[in-house]
């Protein structure tokens, strides 16, 4: 059996390497295991500590996705088993996701993500954090949570927030696909690059002498990747193109208010019509869950946030939609999920808080977080 993710090194000048991390299953769409994370984690740490490592690659296998997500189905499994009660293994799976994510934010060298093809959930999760984040003219992402009864967790609470305007809120209600130009848009990817030239790109970072100062190598591998992009025309937003009506839609501090408005949506644009059709099949407690974490993040640190949607996640797995959603979209794939609540209006705010609460200890990967 193959090894799920694959490491390397690209010898570079100067005297230093590259990590090369690549995510190896691209039968799965590279779908982020608990398997992949405890592998990540330790080598990146290593590479964090190596004097002769001047930056990381995180990239994958295969030419359809760079990571579709969290791979979910042992996790079903564990859901149906333990039903509200405790979950040893979504603890797991959440914490070291959790703490992976975070490592990726605070990296201390240059960190060059290669988001290619499908990049959605636990991908954008990986993405987001990168110092170097490219995206290429065949990347489509999504933070598609909201149909299969999550919420956008990896860190969505922090990165979501802080896109313009309420694009990032319509992200999480909607779970609109979007593509090159919107990640450039929202600030969640900093460079487009032809994904034919990625063996140019790979070339160039070991022709470059690199420093092995960090800050004069983020610099140098900045203008490294701006030259290999330089001549693509800048890529059509629909977020770009329709902001003001989507700030005009997310208005407000009623999640009533915001559903009404995509209730009554008449546009000729397929891609919102589609957005506000995607809520109305969504789960209710999603959305509700979603909204709630936007209210209360603005002032949170990212620590603070991952710890948040720690509890808000082991929250989803003591309640019901979570695991129907998984059932409707990915095991039985009869796309006809039965949310509980079913409606908007029957979710409390002690549902709600009920999410949010501690369920035990925090977990030790997230405790020390700064």
């Amino acid at each position: 059996m193959s090894e799920v993710v694959l490491f390397d090194d690209i010898e570079a000048g100067g005297g230093k390497r590259f990590g090369v991390a690549t995510l190896n299953a691209p039968a799965a769409l590279n779908a982020l295991s608990l398997d992949m994370v405890r592998l990540l984690t330790p080598r990146l740490r290593a590479w964090a500590a190596d004097a002769g490592v001047a930056g990381v690659l995180l990239t994958a296998a295969g030419e359809k996705a760079f990571c579709a997500g969290g791979d979910l189905r042992q996790l079903y499994r564990t859901l149906l088993d333990c039903g509200p009660a405790h979950n040893a293994y979504a603890e797991r799976f959440f914490a070291e996701e959790y703490q992976l994510d975070h490592l990726i934010h605070t990296f201390p060298k240059p960190f060059l993500c290669w988001g290619h093809g499908i990049v959605m959930g636990g991908g954008i999760g990986l993405l987001a954090g990168a110092s170097h984040r490219v995206v290429t003219q065949h990347s489509r992402l999504a933070m598609p949570e909201i149909g299969i009864g999550l919420y956008p967790d990896v860190g969505g609470s922090w990165f979501l927030r802080r896109m313009p305007g309420r694009t990032g809120l319509f992200l999480a209600l909607t779970g609109a696909n979007f593509q090159a130009g919107d990640a450039l848009f929202t600030g969640l990817a900093d460079f487009l690059v032809p994904q034919e030239r990625k063996t140019e790109v790979l070339a160039r970072i070991a022709a470059q002498p690199w420093s092995g100062d960090a800050a004069a190598d983020r610099a140098a591998l900045s203008r490294l990747l701006l030259a290999a992009g330089q001549d693509q025309p800048a890529p059509a937003s629909k977020l770009r193109e329709h902001f003001d009506r989507i700030n005009a839609l997310m208005a407000g501090d009623d999640l009533a208010d915001i559903a009404a408005r995509l209730a009554a949506l008449q546009s000729d644009d397929a891609w919102l019509q589609t957005a506000a059709a995607t809520f109305a099949k969504g789960a209710p407690s999603s959305a509700a869950l979603s909204f709630a974490l936007w209210q209360r993040v603005p002032r949170m640190s990212l620590a603070e946030v991952f710890r948040l949607e720690y509890q808000a996640s082991l929250g989803c797995c003591a309640h019901e939609d979570f695991a129907e959603g998984i059932r409707a979209m990915l095991v039985d794939k009869d796309r006809n999920p039965r949310w509980n609540p079913a409606r908007l209006s029957d979710i409390t705010p002690a549902f709600i808080e009920d999410h949010l609460r501690p369920r035990g200890a925090m977990a030790p990967e997230l405790a020390g977080l700064a």
